[in-house]
């Protein structure tokens, strides 16, 4: 702490910075009051007051307080709180006054930001006017106390983005943010006060929140290496971002052109303006509710919920209650869960109109909306027509596409038309009248995905929105057919690629790592942020399918599982999947898990590295990739194992650290294995890594040793009976 002057401004100001980056101010006293001079004194008063004087010793800067003290003392906490206290007392409900209530541009760790519902205080974030000028700026970050609170970004008086609610693990509009081993938010609202901060789990590690003077959020780490702050996370600019980008009863989607689009059963406000790219005025009901006995409601997935200034919320209330309160209601519109952890629980509800609805590719949440009974009416018909199937009756949450419209689209199931062959049966390449090409992967009668296996992945998968897991875009149960239509892949799968020679040289050392990122995302969100915790239990080089700029994208979720609440390890007699990927606890006991998973992405991250099968690879001492690599790392003859093909654009320091945390996957025991959110932190940063151990199936020996007195069925060629081909 002490005096400084930003850049080349000649002002001068008392701000709190840390002791490794003397660089980085956190806070600022007189931020509005410079000195304009070299003279400054900061003291405090017999009356506990902390003053700033100038050259002329008149008070430049003040705290306030109604309490006094004794022995009044100013201290800077470890925490990086500068606090006026009573001599010894460290109370914090006793300090006559604390910087921690007064935020700048900078949120540190336990500092809150939210309003004392006792006093009035109103802790707000707020920008610098520029990088040379800590002054308040046009930017500030605050909870809005209307209805369920939501935090939001304001420039001036006019909110310019909503990161939303609080749904007991994140805010709404942060559906990416998951718990991760470095920091934990914390949202609190009582009687008294209502505000949310952060903490740091892991305290060897040091980690700022800051809004910039343009209004861009962004959240930095430490790196000891470097000796600087590197941007960990930042807010990203984009129009669905921007608060009520597409107005009232639409939503706005970033995947989509154009992004914005009316709920089912709405229209264009202003169908002109719409045409012009001008959104702002929303959608209107295209029938209008008459608050009658048929009305009810449409069930919407992955959206960040709207603004819920106009909202009431009561957290001891189920579900089905909440439902019957909105319906009661003629001026509600819609309702949700409050809190989404376990199974839901507690009461949102919606009065007039729903604004700033966002679509989610992970991590969005349901919400149910008010509709006339005439459209419900067209919407159950559209429905049951189709949708045949008990078990997708229940839980269809995807368009059921016309057997007509896919016979057409394929050209009869046309073998020109075959892309692959699937463990279920064959799938074609298609294109919908409106030239959208397609995958449709069409169940065989004889295969071994029966019902449960088909209703089990429509299911999943239809729940599951991320942008590295395949789009399920449909499906048809006509005439006893079960189709599932997906988005085309063009770059079909990651073996064509990776075990090939020649394409192999497509995928550069930054591809490589680029695929093995986006994998471990995928599984992040697979594991701890869709509303299911899934299970994929037969990730592989094949299931891994690229899109037109190499994005990994996660397939075949035929023989996936999801857990529910605190389950954490599952058995099953019927082991399925590929040997070479599956974890040992599974192949020879049935066990499966998370860190099943896990396992199965280290094999992929070293098959990516190296270019090589685990299965098959053929060495002098018996062992499989993972033995080699093993052996390898051992003697520090590690970077051995790369492919070639890769080229030379990568450092030494990067390809030991993929391949440390390959082997960290890759262990015997799944206790011993890093859950994926420790992967991408793994994957994304420099946090020290653990020493490998020994990995499972370390020869091929042990596979054949270990299913010797085992009764499972598998293939050993590596072909799983669940194999969603490349498209």
């Amino acid at each position: 702490m002490g005096f400084f002057s930003p850049g080349s401004s000649k002002s001068r100001y008392v701000g709190i910075w840390y002791v490794i980056s003397s660089g980085t101010v956190v806070w600022v006293a007189n931020r509005d009051t410079p000195l304009n001079d070299h003279s400054g004194v900061l003291t405090v008063t017999d009356e506990g007051v902390l003053a700033l004087l100038n050259s002329t010793n008149n008070v430049v800067w003040s705290t306030n307080t109604s309490r006094t003290a004794e022995n009044p003392v100013a201290q800077l906490l470890d925490t990086g709180n500068l606090v006026v206290k009573d001599g010894n007392v460290d109370d914090p409900e006793r300090f006559l006054w604390q910087s921690f209530d007064y935020p700048c541009d900078t949120l540190l760790p336990k500092m809150k930001i939210g309003r004392d519902l006792v006093t009035g205080l109103d802790r707000v974030m707020s920008s610098w006017k520029s990088t040379e000028d800590p002054a308040r700026g046009d930017f500030t970050v605050r909870l809005d106390p209307r209805g369920l609170p939501q935090r939001v970004l304001m420039k001036g008086n006019t909110i310019k983005a909503r990161t939303g609610s609080w749904n007991g693990i994140r805010f709404t509009g942060y559906p990416g943010v998951t718990r991760n081993p470095v920091f934990d938010y914390e949202f609190m609202m009582n009687q008294n006060e209502v505000y949310y901060d952060f903490t740091l789990v892991n305290t060897s590690v040091f980690s700022i929140y800051t809004i910039n003077p343009s209004g861009v959020a962004q959240r930095f780490m430490w790196m000891d290496r470097t000796r600087s702050w590197e941007l960990y996370a930042t807010s990203q600019p984009d129009a669905c971002q921007t608060y009520a980008f597409c107005g009232a009863y639409a939503t706005c989607d970033r995947d989509n052109s154009p992004a914005c689009a009316c709920l089912k059963g709405f229209l264009p406000k202003s169908p002109k303006d719409w045409k012009s790219i001008d959104w702002s005025d929303g959608c209107v009901r295209r029938t209008p509710l008459a608050c009658n006995i048929g009305d009810g409601f449409l069930k919407y997935t992955g959206l960040k919920l709207p603004d819920t200034s106009s909202s009431w919320f009561n957290a001891t209330l189920s579900l089905d209650e909440c439902e019957g309160l909105c319906f009661k209601n003629c001026s509600c519109t819609a309702y949700s869960n409050l809190d989404i952890r376990g199974k839901g629980s507690g009461c949102l509800l919606w009065f007039g109109k729903l604004i700033d609805i966002v679509v989610y590719s992970q991590g969005g949440q349901e919400l149910y909306i008010k509709m006339a009974s005439s459209e419900l009416g067209m919407a159950k018909r559209r429905h049951e027509k189709d949708c045949e199937n008990e078990g997708l009756k229940e839980d269809m949450e995807l368009p059921i596409i016309d057997l007509t419209a896919i016979v057409n689209a394929t050209n009869n199931f046309s073998s020109n038309k075959k892309l692959g062959e699937g463990g279920f049966g064959p799938v074609y390449k298609g294109t919908l009248p409106e030239g959208q090409v397609i995958a449709v992967k069409r169940l065989s009668t004889n295969s071994g995905q029966g019902p449960i296996e088909f209703i089990n992945e429509v299911k999943l998968i239809a729940k599951l929105q991320h942008r590295n897991l395949v789009k399920l875009l449909g499906c048809c149960t006509e005439e006893n057919e079960k189709i599932l239509i997906y988005e085309y892949m063009p770059n079909k799968s990651l073996e064509s690629f990776i075990f090939d020679q020649t394409k192999g040289k497509l995928l550069d050392w930054r591809k490589r790592i680029d695929i093995i990122g986006g994998i471990a995302k995928g599984l992040l969100y697979l594991h701890e942020d869709s509303r299911l915790r899934v299970i994929h239990r037969d990730l592989k080089a094949s299931n891994i399918l690229l899109d037109m700029e190499m994005n990994p994208k996660i397939s075949d979720f035929g023989l996936a599982r999801s857990f529910q609440g605190d389950q954490i390890v599952s058995k099953t007699h019927r082991i399925v999947g590929t040997y070479g990927y599956m974890s040992p606890e599974y192949a020879v006991h049935g066990q499966y898990s998370v860190k099943s998973d896990v396992f199965s992405f280290g094999v992929l991250v070293l098959e990516i590295l190296s270019g090589k099968k685990n299965r098959g690879f053929c060495d002098p001492d018996h062992l499989n990739l993972l033995g080699h690599a093993w052996r390898l790392w051992i003697v520090d003859r590690a970077m051995e194992l790369i492919d070639e093909s890769v080229g030379d654009a990568h450092t030494r320091s990067e390809v030991l650290r993929l391949i440390q945390v390959g082997l960290l996957c890759v262990q015997q025991r799944p206790e011993d294995r890093p859950n994926m959110s420790y992967v991408v932190l793994m994957l994304s940063s420099e946090v020290l890594l653990p020493i490998p151990r020994q990995p499972g199936f370390y020869a091929d020996l042990s596979i054949a040793d270990s299913l010797s007195s085992n009764n499972a069925t598998y293939s050993a060629n590596g072909i799983s009976i669940s194999t969603f081909e490349a498209r």
